[in-house]
């Protein structure tokens, strides 16, 4: 045996070490039970690798983002290998980790029941407690072919080795454009072969690592993404370091599922997703609508105090305009198909506000005393999104944009930005969200228009004006739009997710393309610049974020019915209507329940409709000229006059309190 001398590197320290041939990244972290795979030389490794002279080698922690992935991946594997022992006659697509978990895809005669899952679990839990090893074994592609000659699907993804592979969804994590390998359970004390799959690793060492995990639900998926291809059964699943955090986990998903918008949406009477109508296509209901109006009124007073001049355009258009924008270039896969009018010519359904806007700017010459022009929309676009992605509210086929183009001049340019993101960022907080980072996202070199040069100075300007707010600011490479960088509003809601709100986009390409100048101060004709906003995003998006941020409670100034008057007996109608008018007198919404239903029963009513206050009053309450003011919470004050109490629910409202 020889001496092989590596680097251990944990974050910025580096250990020197000398070790004898054939040690493996296993004996180096010998005794660290959170090691769970090994990053040698920038590439992730199994801790049975063996070192070599001069590597430098970096523990992957199984808390780790590497370490989470490399966990759900393996038990990917288990679960596989559960279904092939339950079902020996499903074959076997891909099974890659993804956020918070992992899945695999299965070709089976029949869709997996809820009591499937149940089996499979039980015996992942027998193969994880076998504790089976994940043995690595490289092979050429023709043995790989031989050895998986029963799994189609592997076969299919020899082939694409290297190419479409890593394009494919998931199939990046079985095949890349290096040699092959096959993982083998192994098991522990006799050594033999229990399962295998094409993979290219790394895995955990053994089953027995693999501290906690659920099956959670399985789902119809195309091969490989495609609606062209078969639609096989996936399995989803979550992974976790300890069975604190997977109860955590399923803790925060059982709050998640409390807060989802569509079932909120329905129980509160808001809006509904008809089938008469289609996917993704809303229509919002009264309740919904008063939600709506006043999240509406808000941002389009806030927007006339800042200088914003508000413009209507057509839902659909012809073509050209498309063909003049770039966007039948880069974005025809998401819109609808074309209508053939007047006689051949094609109009589509708007995708985009932004080139009638900028028909707008040019509808007539601009003077550089009028820039910046801030023009604003509430503009319904529609996209085709297929159908596998529409989600309720969040993932639409019709909604409208908050939209706002912003035209100035380079002098104008960074302190228009700057204002731009302060405005967006304060509006944001008005509506009760108070948790941001940055997202910057830069050039697609595969997909852009315009110069190297524009693009980095566009870059670097957002960049800037980004650093200013002093939030975290996290690169995307490659994320922007083709015309330009953009920085998104990043936002945790109240139980911890992450939402991408604004987006605030610099671009010097679209006035090109559409010719726009504006006549400067010396009379020379000048490019303005273009700054796109959107501040929600979409309305209905954001309402939706809304209605789970607050769990259907909304804060009084949104909800939309801030109070309920609620008589202890018949006699007491009269008197809480009399109220109830006094404060819509005064632009509240407050209504009195009047059914025969007994009070408890009203204020149990009151409650799961989620309303802010209820205004309860009896006989003393009549006599004195008071009611009693019961909350959300169920605390109450009593024999408060009348007036004082019109008094605090404006007050709620107008200063936007949450209670």
């Amino acid at each position: 045996m020889s001496d092989v001398r590596v680097t251990v590197q944990r974050d910025s320290e580096r250990e020197e070490r000398v070790v004898t041939t054939g040690t493996t990244a296993a004996d180096l972290f010998q005794g660290e039970r959170s090691v769970v795979a090994a990053r040698v030389a920038g590439e992730l490794k199994d801790l049975a690798y063996e070192l070599a002279d001069g590597e430098v080698v970096e523990p992957v922690e199984i808390s780790s983002e590497d370490g989470l992935n490399i966990l759900r991946h393996s038990t990917a594997h288990v679960m596989a290998q559960a279904v092939q022992e339950l079902f020996p006659e499903a074959k076997l697509g891909i099974g890659p980790p993804i956020k918070d978990g992992f899945y695999y895809d299965f070709d089976v005669e029949t869709p997996f029941h809820p009591d499937d899952l149940k089996r499979i679990e039980k015996k992942m839990q027998e193969i994880q407690k076998r504790g089976q090893k994940f043995v690595r074994r490289p092979v050429s592609d023709d043995a790989a072919r031989e050895e998986l000659a029963d799994e189609p699907y592997k076969l299919e993804l020899i082939g694409l080795k290297g190419s479409a592979a890593d394009a494919a969804e998931g199939a990046s994590a079985e095949v890349g454009a290096g040699e092959l390998t096959i993982y083998d359970n192994v098991d522990a004390k006799s050594g033999d072969l229990c399962w295998k799959d094409l993979c290219r690793g790394p895995h955990l060492p053994s089953t027995r690592v693999i501290p906690a995990f659920k099956l959670m639900r399985s789902a119809a998926a195309y091969w490989r993404g495609s609606e062209k291809n078969k639609q096989l059964q996936r399995i989803y699943g979550t992974a976790w370091p300890t069975k604190d955090e997977l109860k955590a986990y399923l803790e925060f998903l059982a709050e998640a599922e409390k807060r989802d918008h569509r079932k909120l949406g329905s129980e509160l009477d808001l809006f509904s997703i008809p089938e008469d109508i289609g996917s993704g296509l809303a229509v919002f209901h009264p309740k919904g609508g008063v939600i709506r109006r006043v999240m509406e009124d808000y941002s389009r007073r806030r927007h006339e105090e800042s200088g914003y001049e508000f413009v209507y355009t057509p839902h659909a258009t012809k073509g050209k305009l498309f063909e003049k924008s770039g966007h039948l270039d880069w974005y025809a896969d998401g819109m609808y198909p074309p209508m053939q009018l007047d006689e051949g010519i094609d109009y589509y359904l708007k995708p985009m506000n932004c080139p009638m806007h900028n028909l707008i700017f040019d509808a007539r010459g601009r003077s550089y005393r009028e820039l910046p022009l801030r023009l604003f929309e509430f503009g319904t676009v529609y996209r085709y999104e297929k159908s596998g992605v529409v989600h309720g509210l969040t993932r639409a086929r019709g909604f409208t944009q908050d939209d706002a183009h912003i035209y100035c001049t380079k002098e104008q340019m960074a302190e228009e930005l700057d204002a731009t993101l302060t405005f967006v960022l304060d509006l944001l907080r008005d509506y009760g969200l108070t948790d941001f980072y940055l997202e910057l996202s830069t050039k697609d070199p595969e997909k852009f228009v315009g110069s190297d040069e524009a693009w980095e100075e566009a870059t670097e300007t957002l960049r800037q004006v980004a650093e200013k707010q002093g939030l975290p600011l996290v690169p995307d490479p490659g994320g922007a739009a083709f015309y330009g960088p953009k920085i998104s509003v990043q936002t945790k809601d109240a139980i911890g997710r992450t939402w991408q709100m604004s987006t605030v986009q610099l671009d010097f390409n679209l006035p090109e393309r559409f010719d726009l100048e504006y006549t400067a101060a010396d009379g020379t004709k000048q490019r303005p610049v273009m700054i796109h906003r959107a501040l929600f995003g979409s309305i209905e998006r954001f309402f939706a974020v809304l209605l789970e941020h607050y769990a259907g409670a909304f804060p009084a100034w949104l909800a939309p019915v801030q109070a309920t008057c609620i008589p202890i007996g018949d006699a007491h109608v009269p008197y809480l209507t009399e109220f109830a008018a006094q404060a819509k007198a005064k632009g509240l919404r407050v209504e009195v329940d009047s059914s025969s239903d007994r009070m408890q029963k009203k204020i149990r009513n009151a409650q799961k409709a989620k309303v802010p206050f209820m205004i309860i009053a009896g006989d003393e309450d009549m006599a004195a000229g008071a009611v009693s003011f019961r909350y959300r919470d169920g605390s109450q004050e009593n024999g408060i006059p009348c007036g004082e109490a019109l008094a605090k629910l404006v007050d709620v409202v107008e200063r936007r309190i949450q209670v």
